[in-house]
């Protein structure tokens, strides 16, 4: 018989105890007794499986329903189910109100137990099912994600684990690439407002006039074009978070329609006339220095002051050299599993090329080159002669600077690009950003080795 749940009887009176037990336990309930609140709650502690508890109304060592309030506090996926042999309404009011699942009456109400704690048995598996799902989303979206052990990087967590459970707004700085969204999404689903909407906007990807109507809406007639009432992005993040990334594109107007929202919760769609109301966190992103900008008047310095209650600067990669290791074996995992590929290694001179290279276009231009290495593989492990021309470029560049012609350069790099291809002219050529024709004439045109 598979167990439904585990299941606590508090109560004094042995006899009865017993004879429930025996009755829940043939329902495919795993039952345990205590006859005392001190007793029960020994249990609770130990087993941390307690599922559901019966607990009397009268106890030696206190009250049942002051007990359920104790429970509830420290354990708030329990039910308890309240009996007593002498009911009142003002009892079975408070437990209720307390969170007691139901109410019985001992004696009158025995044939209802049963089909009550079926129903608690459902409602604390949809429960449990709900915080599966949420842990999953946490581990997909949450802190768990940003990959590091660099003490820049852990601090930087560690600032916006503080942050995420409260309300503040956050303005998230930062080079392009470095990670901004991913920090958004951690904050937001580290938050109490998790289980609702996190929705992400892009304000470079708008024209200016076109920005307004997508954050906040606009009615019917607004503007030709506007055939019907549209939901802005803010009422769409209600009770959660919208993240407004590169904030520094946003026109000035439009700042301080932001900056309202951010200091009353409220703003007016286009052609409307009153007030639409919303509970929004706002993260904001920039790779600009906005206190900058607003010294050029080019950004509001209010606004500026408001989105930066809570400033956290997000580390380029080349301050994290020592994390890129790591960093490359989550997106080769990544990839190689979304190509079907078996590509256990990677190789000590690829890792080195990789540390060596400034990265300006940070996480994401590593992301990139991290793919394109397994798209190339034939091997299970990513070698040199797979990374792309332009990094490799960067050694060979530094190593040559005694070289000043352009063709002696160039020379130098095919020759050195054949070597890390070992030979295999299609892969070369395909490293160098070249068509194969161009790379056999420039083989005959320096007198290369083919």
């Amino acid at each position: 018989m598979t167990i439904k749940c585990n299941i606590l009887i508090i109560d004094d009176e042995e006899k009865f105890r017993q004879l429930l037990s025996r009755i829940i336990s043939l329902e495919g309930f795993n039952v345990q007794q205590a006859g005392t609140i001190s007793h029960g709650l020994q249990i609770i502690q130990q087993e941390k499986n307690i599922d559901i508890v019966l607990t009397d109304v009268k106890l030696p060592d206190g009250n049942g329903i002051e007990l359920l309030e104790k429970i509830k506090k420290n354990h708030p996926i329990c039910e308890i189910i309240v009996m007593t042999a002498f009911g009142t309404i003002h009892d079975g009011v408070r437990a209720m109100k307390l969170g007691a699942f139901d109410y019985f009456t001992k004696g009158d109400d025995n044939d209802q137990i049963i089909p009550a704690l079926n129903r608690a048995a459902d409602k604390i598996k949809l429960q449990k099912r709900i915080a599966e799902l949420e842990n999953k989303l946490e581990t997909k979206f949450g802190f768990d994600i940003i990959i590091g052990e660099s003490e820049v990087i852990k601090s930087t967590v560690a600032l916006a684990k503080k942050v995420a459970p409260t309300d503040s707004t956050v303005l998230l700085e930062g080079e392009t690439g470095v990670g901004k969204e991913l920090f958004a999404q951690a904050i937001h689903y580290s938050s109490p407002r998790k289980n609702n909407s996190f929705v992400a906007v892009n304000c470079s990807s708008f024209a200016k006039d076109l920005l307004e109507s997508e954050l906040f809406g606009h009615k019917k007639g607004a503007f030709t074009g506007a055939i019907m009432d549209k939901k802005g992005l803010f009422e769409e993040a209600n009770e959660g978070t919208i993240f407004l990334d590169e904030m520094g594109e946003m026109n000035l107007d439009l700042q301080a329609k932001l900056l309202r929202v951010l200091e009353t919760q409220t703003f007016i769609k286009i052609g409307d006339t009153k007030p639409t109301k919303v509970n929004v966190r706002v993260i904001a992103a920039t790779n600009r220095d906005l206190k900058k900008e607003s010294e050029k008047k080019d950004f509001r310095l209010d606004l500026y002051y408001r989105l930066s209650t809570f400033k956290i600067n997000i580390p380029s990669l080349k301050e994290r050299k020592e994390d890129i290791e790591a960093i490359a074996k989550h997106f080769l995992t990544i990839y190689a599993i979304k190509l079907k590929k078996r590509i256990p290694h990677i190789d000590k001179d690829f890792l080195k090329q990789l540390k060596k290279n400034e990265w300006k276009g940070n996480i994401r231009e590593l992301k990139n080159c991290i793919e394109r290495a397994v798209i190339l593989a034939e091997g299970e492990s990513l070698t040199p002669d797979l990374l792309p021309a332009e990094l490799l470029n960067n050694e060979s560049s530094n190593a040559d600077c005694s070289i000043t012609s352009l063709a002696a350069m160039e020379k130098v790099h095919i020759q050195k690009i054949l070597s890390l291809a070992k030979g295999n002219k299609t892969k070369a050529a395909d490293l160098l950003g070249i068509g194969l024709t161009t790379l056999y004439r420039k083989i005959e045109e320096y007198h290369l080795e083919k």
